[in-house]
C-alpha cells in the first residue's frame, strides 16, 4: 500500500540529490534552456535546478530568487506527497478550475519575469 508514495519519494530524493551534487550554477554541467537559447525569454523553468540546488543545500533566499515559481512547486508537491504517505486526504477535491488557476499563474510568472518590471524574477546570472 505504501510502495507507490515511497517510490515517488524516493524519486523525489534521488533527483534533488543528484541536483545537490551537480552544481548547476558551474557553467557547462546542464544544457542551457534551449527557450532562453533560441528566443532570449526566460521560460518558467529557468533557473529551476539553481533553485532545487540551493533548496537541496538548505537556502531558501537563494532559491526563491532562481525561480519562486519552482520552490511554489516544490512546496505543494512536499505537502502532497506528505499526505499521499500518511493516507491523509488532500484538503480539497482538484477540479479543471484549479488548472486553470495553476496555468494563469504560471503564464503571469513567465510574463512578468520578461519585462522590466519582473527583473527581481530573473534567475541570477541569466
Amino acid at each position: 500500500m505504501l510502495a507507490a508514495p515511497l517510490a515517488a519519494l524516493g524519486a523525489a530524493a534521488a533527483a534533488f540529490a543528484a541536483v545537490a551534487a551537480v552544481d548547476p550554477n558551474v557553467p557547462g554541467r546542464y544544457p542551457p534552456c534551449p527557450v532562453l537559447s533560441l528566443t532570449g525569454l526566460h521560460c518558467p523553468a529557468c533557473g529551476g535546478l539553481r533553485s532545487a540546488h540551493a533548496l537541496a543545500h538548505g537556502d531558501i533566499v537563494t532559491a526563491l530568487g532562481a525561480n519562486a515559481l519552482a520552490v511554489t512547486a516544490f512546496l505543494i508537491f512536499a505537502v502532497a506527497l506528505a499526505l499521499w504517505l500518511t493516507h491523509r486526504p488532500f484538503p480539497f477535491t482538484p477540479t479543471p478550475r484549479h488548472a486553470w488557476t495553476a496555468a494563469a499563474a504560471t503564464a503571469l510568472f513567465t510574463i512578468t519575469r520578461n519585462t522590466p518590471l519582473g527583473t527581481p524574477l530573473v534567475p541570477p546570472g541569466a
